[in-house]
């Protein structure tokens, strides 16, 4: 399978300590080089510029040849680098939170998913408890809508319930 990550949801899972969750989910993930230097640009976390100092051996940096059509002009490079890399690649998932990246590249035709994806992905594999991990990626500066922490932790109660042993079975 082939992963391409823009800055947003490596940041946040290194920031929650879960970005090991991406390689057991998905083995490799390819950043472009403009990905690793946002996550190591002024302003970044302490933790995730040690991080940024001994990347693990499943991340892969690579540059993208493809030259960005006018529409993904209005996207941040790291994104629009992604899209390109994850194109390029003809890449099996493309990870990315921002609305606009997402929509641009779902109009490309790349399937997508983002920090809650993956976080939603890893509990229905028994590899995190949601509900911790949720209330962790809320200490830091990203953005849940309340709804989406309602619907996802809904959900997960929901399969906790409907799986074998549970109560009432």
């Amino acid at each position: 399978m082939i992963v391409v990550s823009d800055t947003s949801p490596l940041n946040y899972l290194i920031l929650i300590r879960k970005e090991t969750l991406l390689r057991k989910l998905f083995g490799r993930i390819l950043i472009p080089n403009v990905v690793f230097e946002e996550l190591r640009g002024d302003g970044a976390p302490q933790f995730v510029l040690e991080w940024t100092r001994s990347i693990p051996d499943w991340v892969e940096i690579k540059e993208t040849h493809l030259v960005a059509p006018p529409s993904l002009d209005i996207l941040d490079p790291g994104e629009r680098e992604a899209i390109l890399l994850a194109q390029e690649f003809s890449a099996d998932l493309l990870l990315l939170d921002d609305r606009q990246a997402r929509l641009a590249a779902a109009d490309l035709g790349i399937a997508i998913t983002g920090t809650l994806g993956i976080l939603d992905r890893a509990a229905k594999l028994g590899l995190i408890d949601l509900r911790s991990v949720i209330s962790e990626l809320q200490k830091t500066n990203f953005y849940i809508a309340k709804e989406m922490i309602e619907k996802l932790l809904e959900d997960e109660l929901s399969r906790v319930a409907e799986s074998p042993g549970a109560e009432g079975e």
